[in-house]
């Protein structure tokens, strides 16, 4: 497929890509893992494509800021993967970054792309839900926090405006979490995932006392499954709250599964990722 006519500029700076992304449809190219196969598609048709790989010198880096971890949005899924930083404090995004594509893909594409891109059916979206994690967003005004669970807002649009770039993610330490785990299924090894569960708790005298469970490809944007966090909470069950974690999704029919199909998985890998977060 030949994608859809659009111009092409690299950016020099922060400042010069926010200028650019000012333009009417422009759109930030970051791995290009995503997004130039969507154009190929023509599922999407950027007029502007403004290149922020040569800004990696600013925008890629881990860093520790206190009771979190600060992330630069270019920074690469396998550096995630490999970060002494991540491993230590916040392993769940270590692992996940480590489920994405396959080699090729973790080596160019990068923790914003995938953030940014807001496909439903990505593993970093979910994970960063479940963390409660903040996204910082850069336009001609000056910076502006966005909390996770507010940044997704459907399929492929999120909370940056026309003229904003995303950053930054900030993650939260695991600290007082003492169990996490993501499962995923997809039916080929580079696949995006069919179904995925994300989970961290906490556990007070062998009782589960707070529960964070996020489903990736469960309807238009990751999601929170309330009602199988509020059961594991309360009836310190794994298959209890597998059997509600359904509850309040939109999972889709496609060529991948049948949204019944899609709820019965994520009801085997909540229980899953649930006996595996208890286990730690």
């Amino acid at each position: 497929m030949i994608p859809a006519r659009f111009e092409y500029e690299s950016a020099s700076s922060v400042d010069h890509a926010i200028e650019l992304l000012g333009a009417d449809d422009a759109q930030a190219l970051a791995g290009g893992h995503s997004l130039i196969p969507a154009m190929k598609l023509r599922a999407a048709r950027p007029s502007l494509l403004v290149d922020i790989g040569p800004l990696r010198g600013d925008l890629a880096y881990v860093r520790d800021a206190g009771e979190q971890l600060a992330i630069g949005a270019l920074t690469r899924h396998a550096d995630l993967e490999r970060d002494p930083l991540v491993q230590e404090h916040c392993p769940i995004v270590s692992f996940a970054a480590g489920l994405i594509g396959d080699p090729q893909v973790r080596h160019r594409g990068t923790i914003g792309g995938s953030l940014g891109h807001a496909d439903p059916a990505g593993d970093l979206p979910a994970v960063v839900l479940a963390l409660g994690a903040e996204l910082v967003v850069r336009g001609s005004g000056g910076e502006r926090t966005v909390s996770a669970g507010e940044f997704f807002r459907g399929v492929w649009e999120t909370a940056v405006e026309p003229g904003e770039l995303l950053v930054e993610v900030r993650v939260p330490k695991l600290g007082t979490w003492t169990g996490w785990s993501y499962k995923k299924y997809r039916r080929r090894a580079i696949d995006w995932a069919t179904v995925g569960v994300a989970v961290l708790l906490t556990r007070d005298n062998g009782s589960v006392r707070d529960a964070r469970i996020a489903l990736a490809c469960m309807g238009g944007t990751p999601l929170r499954a309330s009602a199988a966090e509020e059961a594991l909470t309360s009836a310190d069950a794994a298959g209890a709250a597998a059997e509600r974690i359904g509850e309040g999704t939109a999972p889709s029919d496609d060529v991948a599964a049948s949204a019944e199909f899609r709820t019965h998985l994520a009801s085997v890998l909540g229980r899953r990722a649930i006996e595996e977060a208890l286990a730690r």
